[in-house]
């Protein structure tokens, strides 16, 4: 990239965000609020309303969206992923990834400019929240040149980003625990959950430290979603383009102006509004998040001087170069199929999913034990995972105790706690003790069924093997 002319006293320019003698480029964008400004500004509004009113709407008596990590569960929907679930979580999250994926082949890096959090607090609160306290884009660049970073309107933007930072991080880390403990914490000393306490002070540190004077480095130094994009587009992916055949050769508007040069007065209009401060004309560059702010400042430069608009517009690489655009491509059809069949995945294991998850297993201290009376013992672990909303309480049955010589008498059933009572989206276990006579037992096993069910109409049964001693002897001890 060749370089350009910076404000005096700043050098000249090598990179976007870097002055020729290695000090840090200011980047103070001027806004253009054209007709892609309004459009992006609502969506943002939009995210932003969404990201702190979520936390408080509940989706069947639960959260919308909830990552409880201490429980291990992920609530998104009213559904709770629970940490048996990793078949359905990894479909929800290979869906996430594949979506992005199909966004990019078709659009470009619209969720950059679009939709990332980055790119939507940065140019829709904190910035414009900046310049109302510098005193707009001019007066902000005036104080950069006068080196005047801690005047009293500048310490009232640090304070007041400071809030800013501090309501995100409560409101993210009602994500994690919910409002109702969020809004326990707060009003207890922070000695009484230090690392809840830790955990803002350090996020509430880091969005201040982002929004105040990273910035843009997120971006371009951070994310590696700019550096993807050569294997995420191609020629015919939707990009923010200047149109180089319409512009070109580039001349200032004078009156004695070339009648054979392109549209381009070369105003440098697309370079000042540009939030990482590339130069769009110089092609398809990693810094662009594709915020279409070039695209409103040109249009209102062109109309101006009586040129039509589009000059920078949303276009692809070989439309540009005078291609017809083909929606049907390798990866417009792939990665559709793909979601389809991880849509589809998910929405079949969440269909067939039971209300309970139903897992036994054998006892800790061996296979099975001979007890003082001659009777051989196993123990039984149920564990039971609530899948409901709702504490619910579940029945143990075993069958197939009696029979072949084993009579009522003989069997016996010991359940400490039966039913099992488990809270809503919890998980607990129990144990059940089965006695019978060695003679029951063949070739060291017998086999009987285990039901489980609750009052609403869940009922599950499992084949489990007891094991005893071989022939019916009682000597055969593990």
């Amino acid at each position: 990239m060749s370089t350009t002319a910076a404000p005096p006293g700043l050098g000249r320019r090598v990179l976007p965000t870097l002055n020729e003698d290695g000090t840090r480029r200011w980047i103070r964008p001027k806004p253009s609020h054209g007709a892609w400004w309004r459009r992006r500004q609502t969506v943002a509004y939009l995210l932003m309303a969404i990201f702190f009113a979520a936390p408080h709407i509940r989706v069947f008596g639960k959260p919308v969206f909830l990552m409880d990590l201490p429980r291990r569960q992920f609530t998104l929907m009213g559904y709770t992923f629970l940490p048996t679930d990793t078949l359905l979580f990894m479909f929800t999250l290979a869906s996430g990834v594949i979506g992005i994926f199909l966004i990019t082949a078709l659009w470009g890096r619209a969720w950059c400019g679009w939709a990332c959090p980055q790119t939507v607090y940065l140019e829709f609160l904190f910035r414009p929240i900046g310049r109302w306290f510098d005193g707009g884009y001019t007066q902000s660049r005036a104080l950069d040149k006068q080196g005047a970073w801690f005047t009293p309107r500048r310490l009232g933007k640090y304070i007041t980003f400071f809030l800013l930072a501090l309501f995100v991080s409560h409101t993210l880390l009602a994500f994690f625990v919910g409002t109702d403990q969020l809004y326990s914490w707060m009003l207890h000393s922070p000695a009484a959950h230090p690392s809840a306490f830790f955990f803002v002070v350090l996020f509430t540190g880091v969005v201040w430290f982002n929004f105040t004077y990273f910035r843009e480095q997120t971006c371009l130094i951070v994310c590696p979603y700019g550096r993807w994009q050569s294997a995420l587009i191609d020629r015919q992916s939707l990009i923010v383009a200047y149109d180089y055949n319409r512009g070109e050769p580039r001349e200032h508007a004078t009156k004695t102006r070339d009648p054979n040069a392109g549209d381009c007065i070369d105003c440098n209009a697309c370079v000042q509004t540009c939030p990482t401060g590339i130069d769009i004309r110089n092609g398809l560059q990693m810094e662009c998040v594709h915020c279409t702010q070039c695209i409103d400042a040109c249009d209102d430069i062109m109309t101006k001087v009586g040129k039509p608009t589009g000059l920078i517009r949303y276009s692809s690489q070989d439309a540009l170069a005078g291609k017809p655009r083909t929606l049907l491509r390798l990866r417009t059809v792939l990665y559709p199929l793909v979601l389809c069949i991880l849509l589809g995945g998910l929405g079949a294991a969440m269909f067939f999913k039971e209300p309970a998850d139903l897992t036994v297993l054998r006892g800790l201290d061996g296979p099975f034990a001979i007890e003082a009376d001659g009777r051989v013992s196993n123990q039984i672990r149920v564990k039971i995972t609530n899948r409901r909303s709702a504490d619910m309480a579940y029945s143990i049955v075993l069958e197939g105790l009696t029979g072949a010589g084993v009579s009522s008498d003989d069997a016996s059933v010991v359940a400490p706690e039966n039913p099992l009572r488990v809270r809503g989206g919890d998980t607990r276990a129990t144990s059940v003790f089965v006695l019978l006579p060695a003679r029951a037992f063949t070739n060291g096993e017998r086999f009987l069924t285990i039901t489980v069910s609750d009052e609403r109409g869940y009922n599950e049964s499992v084949t489990y093997r007891l094991l005893g001693p071989t022939n019916g002897t009682s000597g055969d001890t593990p």
